[in-house]
């Protein structure tokens, strides 16, 4: 078996080092996005769940800067959850990116 000069195995070493340094910053990254994803999707869910227990007769209103826009219900309850799918998606890449991190990393 043929052995490898101190600086090839230096090289190796140093080139293993940045991949694990790399994925770690990748996996916080992606952590990070997880953790926020989910916390916004959980405040849409609380959102729609509060719209949805009001009244159809209920006046809504939008902040629009200095001053309010009255909303319609359906409308704000279809787009809270258009965005809580859009979340929901963007969640799931993020889990599927960590998976792809962990399975990346190697064994230490």
């Amino acid at each position: 078996m043929a052995t490898l000069s101190d600086e090839t195995l230096r090289k190796i070493l140093v080139q293993i080092q940045q991949t694990v340094v790399q994925s770690q910053r990748a996996l916080n990254i992606s952590r990070q996005q997880v953790a926020a994803k989910e916390r916004e999707r959980r405040i849409l869910q609380l959102t729609i769940e509060e719209i949805s227990s009001l009244q159809s007769d209920v006046n809504l209103y939008k902040g629009v800067g200095k001053m309010f826009m009255m909303k319609d219900l359906t409308d704000d309850i279809n787009n809270l959850n258009k965005k809580a799918k859009y979340l929901e998606k963007q969640f799931n890449d993020a889990q599927g990116q960590l998976r792809d991190i962990f399975q990346s990393v190697p064994n230490q």
